[in-house]
């Protein structure tokens, strides 16, 4: 049966690892939730675990509700600058950062309007670098209980998440603040670099039963 998710700016290990696991369908009708994966990520940093957040244009009044689809990027702020910087000095000295690096940076000079459009690039890229197919099912309309596909959403979920407990790799700062689970993929790939497609396919997932 195939497993229905969310798009994720630079997704977590975990998400990556059902996208690589399985048949997955992307959600897209959904409506936009704060405080969720869909506008941020976390990476590895000498200070500890640091969130990558993209500024989003937010309507208010009586459509301060709003379909994800709809989200549109808060460009008026140099949040690309800023993100790629924060990439280069937490990963600079990993071993794969430069072997990315050129197929990485793009994503930080190109303009998105739409926050979909842009963490459906960030997840070709990665799909790319790790040599896995990118899913291109999308949802045709929102479903409380999917009853054709297994409900992967909660992985949406950015609170919480830091408490899955994944298996350890070799992490920048590790020697600082142990190890950090389940942060953006991106850290998995700087670190592992082509054994991070294993790793993923490695990791038990609540579906797999």
């Amino acid at each position: 049966m195939g497993l229905l998710i969310h798009p994720a700016y630079f997704p977590n290990c975990l998400t990556m690892a059902a996208l690589a696991q399985f048949q997955v369908t992307w959600e897209v009708c959904d409506n936009f939730q704060k405080q969720t994966f869909r506008n941020r990520c976390y990476i590895a940093t000498d200070r500890g675990p640091l969130m990558l957040n993209i500024p989003i244009r937010h309507v208010g009044g009586s459509h301060g509700r709003q379909y994800y689809r709809d989200v549109r990027i808060d460009n008026t702020y140099n949040w690309q600058r800023q993100h790629w910087r924060s990439l280069e000095t937490a990963y600079r000295s990993t071993p794969f950062f430069e072997y990315y690096e050129a197929e990485l940076r793009p994503l930080f000079e190109k303009s998105f309007e739409y926050l979909l459009d842009l963490n459906f690039a960030t997840i070709e890229v990665l799909c790319c670098l790790l040599e896995l197919s990118l899913p291109g099912e999308r949802t045709p309309a929102y479903q409380k209980d999917p009853d054709t596909l297994l409900d992967g959403r909660a992985l949406i979920q950015a609170k919480g998440s830091e408490h899955y407990d994944l298996p350890t790799y070799p992490q920048v700062f590790q020697e600082r603040h142990g190890f950090l689970s389940n942060l953006s993929t991106l850290d998995l790939l700087f670190n592992e670099g082509t054994a991070a497609k294993s790793y993923l396919h490695s990791l038990d997932l609540p579906w797999n039963a």
